[in-house]
Order: structure tokens, then sequence, then C-alpha cells
């Protein structure tokens, strides 16, 4: 075990939360490389087994739209370790407005540490008896949990072969698993549904209808200037991605 933690990196508490919740996508490829272990093992709700898992050629700008939302979605699945926020605090600014709240979201991570952020994670997302925001579908659409939209988003799930994975018990709706969908999806590794529902659909049904408001919700938050900035950047992502779904295909 203390192997494994010092080759990724990761603290006990981390492989302790990942026992608990499960592995974040985006680390899944690094586990894979460290120990042979497949990533759709590692991850079978994302990652297809290898025999059926096609390749396809990845341009940049999908690459770097999959990488975004990878990025969200494990920021906002539980609080950072280590390595993952000092990757957010590398990140390089820029002069669009992505650009710029990605700066805004690396400088964010350079000015916190890791026990504030648990704390403010906690305030934000579990609270004592629920959290400052509800970071599901259901709740944004409709005022309550586990209704409407979490079954529909449950049958385009079944329709693209994404089963749940066990142990997990946030409902599927959570903007978390959403994004990591997403994710998966652009870099093909989700493949579409033999009626063609693809990345494009799947954004306008499922996460464009209310993610706006959820991360217009963390950026105006007054618990933390990392997820006020990672607000911005949700915001970014999602301006981007509508005008992406908007183009012809």
């Amino acid at each position: 075990m203390d192997a494994f933690q010092a080759r990724l990196g990761i603290s006990r508490r981390t492989v302790f939360h990942w026992k608990r919740h499960g592995i974040p996508a985006e680390r899944a490829p690094e586990i894979e490389a460290a120990t042979g272990i497949g990533r759709h093992l590692l991850r079978p709700d994302l990652f297809h087994s290898p025999q059926f898992e096609s390749a396809p050629d990845i341009d940049s700008l999908t690459a770097n739209r999959a990488g975004a939302f990878a990025l969200l979605g494990a920021l906002l699945a539980h609080e950072p370790d280590a390595a993952l926020l000092s990757q957010v605090a590398g990140l390089p600014g820029g002069e669009t407005v992505l650009g710029a709240a990605t700066g805004a979201l690396a400088l964010a991570a350079r000015g916190t540490d890791l026990a504030a952020l648990e704390g403010e994670f906690f305030a934000l997302f579990i609270g004592v008896g629920r959290g400052e925001i509800l970071p599901y579908a259901s709740y944004y659409l409709t005022g309550f949990l586990h209704e409407r939209p979490l079954a529909e988003l449950r049958a385009t799930l079944k329709g693209l072969g994404v089963t749940r994975q066990a142990g997990v018990v946030e409902p599927e709706d959570h903007i978390a698993f959403l994004c990591e969908t997403m994710a998966g999806m652009l870099l093909g590794r989700i493949a579409r549904t033999r009626h063609g529902f693809g990345a494009t659909a799947f954004f306008q049904k499922h996460i464009e209808p209310w993610a706006g408001r959820l991360f217009a919700d963390l950026a105006a938050s007054g618990t933390s200037d990392f997820y006020r900035a990672l607000g911005g950047f949700g915001r970014a992502v999602l301006d981007i991605e509508t005008a992406a779904a908007a183009l012809p295909e």
C-alpha cells in the first residue's frame, strides 16, 4: 500500500476515499500505468473493455473539451488531493474567457491548502444535514431529489451501456458524474447509441438545462475562493460547449 501511495503521490486518506467512493476517472489511466490494472476494471462505468473499445482519432479541441469536463468532474466529486491541487495550480491562464477563468482557478489553487479545501467542500456540498449547494440535476430542475431528471438520465445511461459502479451511493445526476461521463463520450470511450445519441445530445439533455445555474451559485458562494473560481471555470466551459453544440456535426 505504501509503495502504491508513493508512486501516485497520494495519501492513505485518499486511498480510503477511493475505496468508498470510486477512483476518479482522470486518475484511472495513471493507475493503470502504475499497476497494470486496466482502466476498464478500475472504472467499468466509463471505460469499455479493450476488445470492445474503439480508439477514434481525437482532435486537440475535442481533447481539450474532454479534459475540461474531466477536471470539473474530479474537483466536484470530492476535495482534491495534493497531486490534483498541484496540477490545478500549474494550469496556464490566457486572454480568452476560458483562459482567464483557468488562470483564476490556478491562482486560487495556489492560495489555498488541503485542510482548508476539505472544510470548504464539506460546507458546500455535504454539511450538517445538507450542504449549501445540492449539485444534482433533479434538485435544480424540480426542487427535489430523485425526480424525473434522474429517471431520464438512467434511461440514457442504459442506452449508452454505462452502469452504476458498485458501492457508489450518489445518484447519477450528480454534476461530477455527468462531467465524467461527458468527458468519456467526447473521447470516444463511451460510444454513441445505435440511434446516434452522442456527446452533444447528452450535453443538451442532461447538463445544459441546469448546470449553468449550479456554477453561478458556486461562483456566488461566500464559502471559498477556490470554489468560487471553480464556478467561474465551469461557466466558461459550459459557454464553450453550448456554442459547440449549436454547430452542425
